[in-house]
């Protein structure tokens, strides 16, 4: 059938990506490949090494918005090599590579190209130091800054890039690394970053902050905040260490941002019911007061825009961000086009988490989505498994993105889904994924074929039709426009419309 190899052919492209977009097998000559061939942004990350940890030492003034540092990245070549790449778009004062200083040129405004005095074997321990300083919020490329500089700090959250504004690097999802950041600041300004706080030292007029992640992590999920913020240290869910930290300046927005955040722990034991153990062995979150349109699933540290509270509390987003902690941060996508891996699970955990607090079962939130779309709205014509450079964070990605697993349920049962989404997490715990793998995974679970289905869902415009085939039941059709909203909907609709915001730095 017509639907069936074209879904089949895109499945194949995907995968030959996957393959070209993995760290340990681009490139194969004496240089190594600028970028690692995503198919919307082509030169992010870098071919010819795999990064195993970055260990960043920075010094961060507020207020001049000077930022100092050296990097220190350990990887291994994939290839013998006779150069290679860093995405970087700050001013580098020097780079040595196994202790020897090597050659640098700048390629563009985010790629470095490195010259070592000696080639790098295949296999072999590399490290390369990296000395910078600059102004970060100075620094735009396509006339943009990921980092933001607020009144007493900055923040440094972005997706799909915001790394080149704080430390080099290979920034892509498929280059996973564990992390020791350390930032000094003038004495009394808070630093938080992902993991754990594992010393925090004073040094005359300064105070050094030091995190740990050793979780491996994409490199878009390690995060900054600096400012005045209000710091919590407790015991979490699982019995893990949780840090919380509200900003100086929230005003009345504080109390609704704290009756949401706090409660984490249960919102992490509830999701972990669900598709298992909690992958990390840290929790929490932050809220700057300014700086952030949106909210970002930074691995064990989410941080949430003010905004998500202006209504009151909102659990919605801090169960949109830590669902992401499992899909988008322990599973993360083998390239950006498999988007949907991360934005359509954490959508719809929180119609789980609705239906758990009674606001809406999951089957009226689909109705209600379903019904208030007509066939005739752009929202149909985005197809959340491949949704474009362009639109990468639309409503389609989110909202069809939350309707696709809800009919995949329908489809096949809430036993197999169940099992589906479990052993999904657990077969790719700590790894990177595309979305033709969980179109196979789900097939080889459920024992159905369902390439059709994912092709009207996720590869095909248009609204899918009523029908077992689609998963759509006629009360989604024959549900009235002027129906009641499930109580769950205002809150989602606020979150969806904030998290859209995120902005492409690419």
């Amino acid at each position: 059938m017509l639907r069936r190899r074209a879904l089949r052919t895109a499945v194949a492209a995907c995968a030959a990506t996957a393959v070209l977009a993995t760290p340990a097998l681009a490139g194969t000559g004496g240089a190594g490949a600028p970028g690692v061939g995503d198919p919307y942004y082509p030169e992010a990350g870098n071919g010819g090494y795999d990064v195993s940890h970055y260990d960043i030492r920075l010094r961060y003034q507020p207020e001049n918005d000077l930022l100092r540092g050296t990097t220190t990245i350990v990887a291994e070549p994939t290839q013998d090599l006779s150069s290679f790449n860093l995405d970087f778009a700050l001013r580098i004062r020097s780079v040595r590579v196994n202790g020897a200083p090597a050659r640098v040129e700048r390629q563009g405004a985010t790629e470095v190209t490195v010259t070592p005095k000696r080639k790098l074997r295949e296999g072999s321990l590399a490290t390369f130091v990296v000395s910078y300083a600059d102004k970060p919020s100075t620094v735009e490329v396509n006339g943009k800054t990921p980092w933001k500089r607020t009144e007493n700090g900055a923040v440094a959250v972005g997706q799909p890039l915001i790394s080149e504004w704080w430390f080099p690097g290979s920034d892509h999802p498929s280059d996973k690394a564990s992390f020791d950041i350390s930032v000094a600041v003038p004495h009394g300004t808070e630093v938080l970053s992902n993991g754990r706080m594992t010393a925090r030292t004073r040094q005359g007029d300064w105070t050094r902050w030091h995190w740990r992640m050793p979780s491996p992590s994409a490199t878009y999920l390690a995060f900054l905040a600096i400012g005045q913020y209000d710091v919590h240290s407790k015991q979490g869910a699982f019995e893990q260490p949780m840090i919380t930290a509200y900003a100086d300046g929230l005003g009345d927005l504080k109390g609704p941002a704290e009756a949401s955040l706090e409660r984490t722990p249960e919102i992490l034991e509830f999701l972990s019911g669900i598709v298992g153990p909690y992958p990390f062995e840290t929790q929490g979150g932050v809220v700057p007061a300014e700086g952030l349109g949106f909210a970002l699933e930074n691995q064990t540290r989410p941080v949430y825009s003010q905004n998500f509270f202006r209504i009151g509390s909102n659990t919605s987003v801090v169960t949109h961000e830590l669902a992401h902690q499992w899909f988008g941060d322990s599973v993360a996508v083998a390239d950006w086009s498999s988007i949907w891996l991360n934005e359509g699970f954490a959508s719809y955990a929180e119609w789980l988490w609705a239906e758990h607090q009674g606001n809406g079962t999951a089957q009226e939130l689909f109705d209600h989505y379903y019904s208030s779309y007509p066939a005739e709205s752009p929202f149909w014509q985005v197809t959340p498994g491949d949704p474009g450079k362009e639109d990468l964070f639309h409503a389609s990605v989110y909202n069809r993105g939350a309707m696709t697993l809800h009919a995949l349920r329908n489809r096949i049962g809430d036993a197999k889904m169940l099992r589906t989404v479990r052993t999904w997490f657990e077969r790719n715990r700590g790894g990177n994924a595309t979305v033709s793998d969980f179109v196979e995974h789900a097939e080889r679970v459920s024992g159905q074929r369902l390439d059709g289905f994912f092709d009207k869902w996720l590869f095909s415009k248009g609204k899918p039709r009523v029908g077992s085939e689609t998963g759509v039941s006629r009360t989604a059709a024959a549900r009235p426009a002027d129906a009641p909203e499930p109580k769950a909907v205002e809150q989602l609709n606020h979150t969806h419309e904030l998290l859209a915001r995120m902005h492409n730095h690419g």
